[in-house]
């Protein structure tokens, strides 16, 4: 999704960047469930829960991180352009898989993005938990559309 009325973070290290492009991710996910969630079937009523959930969780804790290091983490856009339009289950379906391609996208930048050390230790492993549970729901969501493959090798790649 693009954000709307988007204004840049302060100036950072590339890995507090990329910590802070993968919390507009997060921001333009829980929003996009939003969307998800108005035009779901109820038997994935509960997904589209869990789904949030993790994102909110992970956008605190992305929060919570920024601001330690004393870093104005991002607010989130005043809106969002969804990339195609949302009419129906399917479509609903077709935008959580992207919105889920797009965090792993995010977080495996902010993993190849990371010093090693102690810090960058945390982070990385704060990363790859993040891609992981990203390539978990998106194959969930391909599960929900009946589609195969429902697993990418590399998540948030292009290989």
């Amino acid at each position: 999704m693009r954000r709307v009325g988007h204004r840049q973070p302060g100036p950072g290290t590339v890995m507090s960047d990329a910590l802070s492009q993968a919390l507009s991710v997060e921001y333009a996910t829980i929003y996009g469930y939003g969307i998800v969630s108005a035009h779901s079937r109820s038997d994935v009523n509960d997904l589209v829960s869990q789904s949030i959930a993790q994102h909110r969780a992970r956008r605190e804790a992305v929060i919570e991180m920024l601001t330690s290091r004393s870093i104005t983490p991002p607010v989130p856009a005043a809106g969002y352009q969804l990339p195609e339009p949302v009419n129906d289950p399917d479509d609903a379906v077709n935008l959580a898989v992207r919105m889920e391609q797009d965090t792993a996208t995010a977080w495996r930048v902010v993993l190849e993005q990371t010093p090693a050390g102690s810090e960058g230790d945390a982070d990385r492993a704060f990363a790859v938990d993040a891609l992981s549970q990203a390539a978990v729901l998106a194959a969930r969501w391909r599960r929900v559309l009946g589609v195969w493959p429902q697993t990418q090798a590399f998540p948030g790649g292009t290989e």
